[in-house]
């Protein structure tokens, strides 16, 4: 085994922007913070607004592996690596917080569909992300826990 620093990060994806539009305010509502939260969606004007309105700054444009281009903000981008992102796409590179590869080309699959993926960077409140993130449609919705097993 492997020792791994990771960090945790529990994950949704949603069919489309009005579903993680109610997710994403359910989850600012509970008092988790915005610089804790990530959105990843396939590229669009829609998508790139509704990211600038949620999380208060500029999408940032990624070519994905397996996706194409795509609009996103916040720790979960950071963490997984831009310059990896291109290479490897989200199922190559979930591995790093914690989920499982066939996760990975869960959401890789999910987003590729135009699904927006929304992440929460919170250990102590995971069992609270992923209560509302499943509550308000964030389909597959984890936490990624396998830290030290990659």
């Amino acid at each position: 085994m492997v020792d791994a620093e990771t960090e945790r990060f529990t994950v949704g994806v949603f069919q489309d922007i009005a579903w993680a539009q109610k997710g994403v305010n359910a989850l600012k509502q509970t008092g988790f913070p915005v610089e804790s939260l990530t959105i990843l969606t396939k590229d669009s004007a829609d998508a790139a607004a509704f990211i600038e309105r949620e999380l208060g700054a500029a999408a940032v444009r990624i070519d994905l592996a397996g996706i194409g281009a795509a609009v996103a903000r916040g720790p979960l981008v950071a963490t997984l690596g831009q310059s990896e992102l291109p290479k490897l796409g989200l199922a190559g590179t979930m591995r790093k917080v914690g989920f499982q590869a066939h996760d990975g080309r869960i959401f890789d699959a999910l987003t590729g569909r135009g699904g927006v993926l929304v992440a929460v960077q919170s250990e102590s409140r995971a069992a609270d992300a992923l209560a509302i993130l499943h509550s308000y449609g964030g389909g597959n919705a984890a936490i990624g826990a396998w830290t030290g097993r990659v």
